[in-house]
């Protein structure tokens, strides 16, 4: 039997509790549609300048682009199959392998990548509208104008994530048709300037810093398919659980790969950039938004803004509506509204004193490192985890936390289990001992390679190895594998507490909470 959508224009009810079959009318392709709506911006332009701002030459910061968005994609992927599953977001599935409040890591990943995003894509986009706003009536630069873009620009994604997962997916079906047209009326726009043989600083491959500027660029690429990770069961848990798992990963995979368009565009205007108005790829305060306006011709102004304002509102709603959805998983005593209204002020504060009263230079590769740090053994634990459980999870007891219970088949050690938390945190704190950001961080150990970057195999490795040690060393209960057992590692009989309330007392029946 075929089922309906709500209307636009309700506002959205579910939380992170797990959504009744009933309501499950999304598909792979509206997967794609976020995934990708919420890439095709002006962020990812700003990311994909940076091998020309580290000195690559065009074709040698296109292969770097490559490299980092496939491996990127096929990291992400994976993680797409949780939500379908559980019919909930990937933070609260990592209550499986992290413990019912080692769940917090996952929340706490995404809430940080969500307001930072949500950051750029207001920064970004406001400063292209006011950018060409001047350029072609002439409207004044100062912090006047820039504050009312970036305000009105931010209240009207807190508005569109207010009322959900459905007005959101309508904006961002807009969002990947028009500003795919738009970037591809850039490259004509640019024809003229581009040069395909482009050099930058570095001859050949054997040139001394080339390997550490190409490494650096194809992680910083990389950063952007990752950071999805957390966010994409936010959007997969309305798809049905009975939907192929390769559609889904397919989707997800390829959502990421379409990606290359605004890799291309930022990639191909930073080299122009350089060339014609080279002050503004100043590695010291580089800025790419500038340049882009300083280059276009008069014509392409109004596309500018256009794709300021359709880009940013998909990045920024596909944002933050995965931070108050998190907040509201964490904070259980808030609603998804109210959460989500609560983070959106927030982060409309610090919007402002992070424009206005603080020094803007944080670098955008220090923080793409970050994601890449910090997520990437979390996406690794997940995903040997899924491989493990053979895809079976119990729903009553991932959502645990969130009805304020105790017990159940992920409760392990006091809510936590400390076999994923400790491979997580000890991947994540190596790895980023072998960060290597010359000028910007370079950690303990980042030289250790000559000064490539090698954080993220480091990251990766050890974070799949310690995971499966510890869990073949020390077996998890037999019931967390479900019916058919484990694979790859060994099980205990050590037994699971029942699910209870706080005082102890038994829980309610899943159906008696509905």
């Amino acid at each position: 039997m075929s089922q309906t959508a709500p209307a636009l224009n309700e506002v959205e009810q579910f939380g992170v509790e797990r959504i009744p079959d009933a309501e499950r009318t999304a598909r792979p392709l509206d997967l794609f549609r976020l995934a990708f709506g919420g890439a095709n911006t002006f962020a990812t332009c700003v990311l994909g300048a940076f091998p020309i701002l580290f000195g690559l030459s065009f074709q040698q910061g296109l292969l770097a682009t490559v490299l980092g968005l496939v491996v990127g994609s096929l990291i992400l992927a994976p993680l797409a199959v949780f939500g379908p599953r559980n019919g909930t977001n990937n933070a609260v599935s990592s209550s499986a392998h992290l413990g019912v409040h080692g769940r917090i890591v996952g929340s706490f990943l995404s809430l940080l990548t969500a307001i930072a995003f949500f950051s750029i894509s207001v920064w970004s986009s406001g400063d292209a509208l006011v950018g060409g706003a001047n350029r072609l009536v002439g409207l004044p630069e100062n912090d006047g104008a820039f504050a009312v873009a970036y305000g009105v620009f931010a209240l009207l994604v807190l508005v569109v994530c207010v009322y959900g997962f459905r007005f959101m997916l309508f904006v961002n079906k807009i969002a990947v048709i028009a500003a795919s047209l738009l970037f591809v009326l850039g490259f004509f726009a640019f024809a003229g300037d581009f040069d395909f043989g482009y050099q930058g600083a570095f001859e050949s491959m054997s040139s001394p810093g080339f390997w550490p500027a190409f490494i650096g660029s194809a992680l910083i690429v990389l950063s952007n398919p990752v950071s999805f990770g957390a966010f994409l069961g936010d959007w997969a848990r309305y798809i049905p659980a009975d939907t192929p798992r390769k559609r889904v990963v397919t989707a997800a995979f390829a959502s990421q790969i379409a990606t290359i368009l605004p890799f291309f565009f930022g990639l191909a205007t930073a080299s122009i950039i350089a060339a014609k108005a080279a002050p503004y790829m100043d590695p010291a305060a580089p800025n790419y938004v500038g340049g882009l306006l300083a280059v276009s011709p008069t014509w392409y102004f109004l596309p500018v803004c256009l794709l300021a304002l359709i880009g940013g509102m998909a990045t920024g709603t596909t944002a933050l509506y995965g931070t108050g959805l998190d907040f509201s998983s964490v904070f259980t005593r808030f609603s998804r509204v109210q959460a989500t209204m609560f983070i959106g002020v927030l982060s409309i504060a610090f919007i402002f004193v992070g424009r206005f009263a603080l020094n803007l230079a944080q670098s955008i590769s220090t923080f793409a490192t970050l994601i890449i740090t910090c997520t990437a053994p979390w996406m690794v634990i997940m995903m040997l985890g899924w491989l493990t459980r053979r895809g079976w999870y119990d729903p009553d007891s991932l959502q645990v936390f969130n009805r304020r219970q105790r017990g159940g088949r992920y409760w392990f050690d006091h809510g936590w289990n400390w076999r994923g938390m400790s491979a997580w945190l000890g991947s994540a704190i190596l790895a980023l001992m072998f960060v290597n950001l010359p000028g910007q961080f370079v950690g303990p150990l980042g030289n250790a390679a000559g000064g490539v970057d090698i954080s993220l195999p480091v990251g990766l490795g050890l974070a799949a190895v310690a995971y499966l040690v510890l869990l073949w060393l020390f077996p998890e209960p037999r019931d967390v594998y479900g019916p058919e057992g484990p694979r790859l590692v060994r099980s205990s009989d050590i037994p699971v507490p029942a699910i209870t309330g706080e005082d102890g007392t038994p829980a309610l029946a899943a159906e008696e909470l509905v």
